[in-house]
């Protein structure tokens, strides 16, 4: 879906697929007509942009094979469907029973994630609309804080990797003429935790096609305030590259049995649900929604957030609630203003099927509606800042 903004530029809204498990080529075209040419309809548009997840399988086979590189775009366009972005956070797995900690793996110290990224960004050249010349790809923000924070390399090597892939975006762009651009998406337990994290390690790579992913659900987990941590990022000269709206679990009163009872349905075996108080003494966590119900872990006079992608339309029930309002208030200071910080919109939903299981979609139809739903509130609010959707 494609917006003017009030200065004249075009905002891409997209959802992302990772919310559909794939791992390879198939996997992907499956994903096409079972699940987004369905949402595009259910939308009435005649085009949906799509935030396309390329795990490492399906990469390599579009990477090796030009042949199956053109028809994948070629099946895009038959379906109405356009990618301007794509999530290169997870690498492989991340349909799994069990993802948890391995989706910080291969992290920025692995030559393993350079080489996936890389490809990923050949591959987005080749798929953007013709009369698109911007693509954007989210990654994971450096690694997970450990073992990264007890090697003293650690930081060397990120910083190595980076600059590399700079420079193969540079050259990529004098091929190609599409620019395509890194965002390190800061993530509760990760490296780079907060956006006030990114800014150091950004600085150091000192470019203008890395940047920041502003993940709304990740920024309301670890409270950050929107204005407050968009504007160091402008002061800093860091691009957002993209934003990914997300809404997090919210429990106001977390020492009440009611709301215990509640945040426990949301602790199951599949995702990593970091959960963060914030306190008088700084921010508190823990790993997992699990360690934090069976208490101690956490204080629990002040409200938790927990890292749980909820349905930007439908709210958990009470005593629960989303982090909603901080999606609006970002969302606001990203395209509101005399001109966008972003031009990349992704609605990231992937825990549909991680929901309680009175929550989760039953059949593909239901799944369907609730990506068209979330889609819907997005397009809403981007038309109440004064964005105009177009065809």
């Amino acid at each position: 879906m494609r917006f003017r903004h009030p200065d004249g530029s075009v905002v891409h809204l997209s959802y992302c697929t990772n919310v559909h498990p794939a791992e390879t080529l198939d996997g992907v075209r499956a994903q096409l007509r079972d699940h987004c040419e369905p949402v595009r309809r259910r939308l009435g548009r005649d085009r949906l942009g799509i935030g396309l997840w390329l795990a490492r399988d399906a990469a390599r086979a579009l990477t090796n094979d030009p042949a199956e590189l053109r028809a994948l775009r070629a099946e895009l366009d038959s379906r109405g469907l356009e990618v301007v972005t794509l999530n290169g956070f997870p690498y492989e797995g991340f349909g799994a029973d069990e993802v948890k900690y391995r989706v910080y793996r291969p992290d920025w110290t692995e030559p393993d994630r350079l080489a996936h990224t890389t490809d990923l960004a050949r591959l987005l050249a080749a798929l953007l609309p013709d009369d698109v010349t911007e693509g954007t790809i989210s990654t994971l923000p450096l690694a997970w804080r450990t073992p990264y924070a007890t090697d003293p390399g650690a930081p060397r090597t990120a910083r190595t990797a980076l600059t590399t892939l700079a420079q193969r975006l540079d050259a990529l762009a004098e091929l190609t003429g599409k620019s395509i651009r890194i965002g390190l998406e800061p993530e509760p337990g990760c490296t780079v935790e907060t956006t006030a994290d990114a800014i150091a390690p950004l600085t150091d790579v000192g470019h203008e096609r890395i940047g920041i992913c502003v993940d709304t659900c990740h920024l309301a987990t670890s409270f950050e305030d929107p204005g407050t941590a968009l504007d160091a990022l402008t002061a800093a000269g860091i691009p957002v590259v993209k934003s990914q709206l997300s809404a997090a679990l919210h429990a106001e009163h977390p020492h009440l049995p009611e709301v215990r009872t509640a945040l426990a349905a949301f602790a199951e075996p599949r995702f990593l649900h970091q959960t963060r108080t914030r306190t008088a003494a700084g921010l508190r966590g823990t790993d997992d929604l699990d360690e934090a119900i069976a208490g101690g872990a956490l204080p629990d006079s002040t409200p938790w957030r927990a890292h749980f992608h909820v349905p930007l339309h439908a709210p958990p029930a009470p005593p629960l609630t989303s982090t909603l309002p901080v999606l609006r208030t970002a969302l606001a200071r990203l395209v509101g203003g005399a001109a966008p910080l972003t031009r990349h919109l992704e609605v990231e939903t992937y825990t549909w099927q991680a929901l309680p299981a009175e929550l989760r979609p039953r059949t593909r139809t239901q799944l369907a509606d609730g990506i068209a739903a979330e889609l819907t509130l997005a397009r809403d609010l981007l038309v109440d800042l004064g964005l105009k959707e177009l065809p």
